[in-house]
């Protein structure tokens, strides 16, 4: 666990030299597109470093990251219908189980897309949801509105925390280092157990 935080923390190190670069937004852009379809890591990490460096920046940041995870919801969408053989299946396993599509299946018949909705704004891996959304075939108009309220309402949430309380947040951030390295571990791995509990 120490190896773990210590690798963290030169990743938040940086992450926070990085977000200076003109070319930030565009990174952070193309972190949430991937992510969104395939990338197992969350763009949440490159949000908050931008959006602490400068926090007039946080909405732009938040921008940013909710059209690109979007996009890349709708790639992942792609993924599921057309190429869900090849690509969905091994990402897939890799995620949670094989059988996911059929329960998921199941849930959207019985819930809706509420388990897209929790997906987008929670820790449950987004990017599971968008996969099989295509592989169900669900209608692609109301999974762009509900991606994109879902993940806007994430993205805007930590940019407007960030935005308001802006120097506080960094402090925080360096004091309590070690524990939201381990919390945002926790919260990483238990939407992993979810999504396979879940289904």
């Amino acid at each position: 666990m120490k190896k773990i935080i210590e690798l963290m923390r030169k990743m938040k190190d940086w992450m926070e030299a990085f977000a200076d670069r003109p070319s930030a937004m565009w990174w952070l852009f193309a972190l949430s597109f991937m992510e969104s379809s395939f990338f197992p890591i969350p763009p949440d990490v490159l949000l908050i470093a931008i959006a602490v460096s400068n926090p007039k920046k946080a909405f732009k940041a938040a921008l940013f990251c909710t059209l690109g995870s979007v996009l890349g919801g709708v790639f992942g969408y792609y993924i599921g219908y057309a190429l869900m053989d090849t690509v969905g299946n091994p990402i897939i396993e890799t995620l949670g189980k094989q059988d996911s599509v059929e329960k998921f299946k199941l849930l959207y018949d019985e819930y809706g897309i509420m388990f897209l909705a929790g997906a987008a704004f929670t820790p449950i891996p987004y990017k599971v949801a968008t996969i099989i959304s295509g592989a169900i075939n669900m209608d692609l108009l109301p999974f762009i509105v509900v991606s994109s309220l879902g993940r806007a309402g994430r993205f805007f949430l930590v940019g407007g925390m960030i935005w308001k309380f802006g120097p506080q947040i960094k402090d925080k951030i360096e004091q309590y280092f070690d524990k939201l390295s381990i919390a945002f571990l926790a919260l990483l791995v238990g939407g992993f157990i979810a999504v396979k509990y879940l289904f």
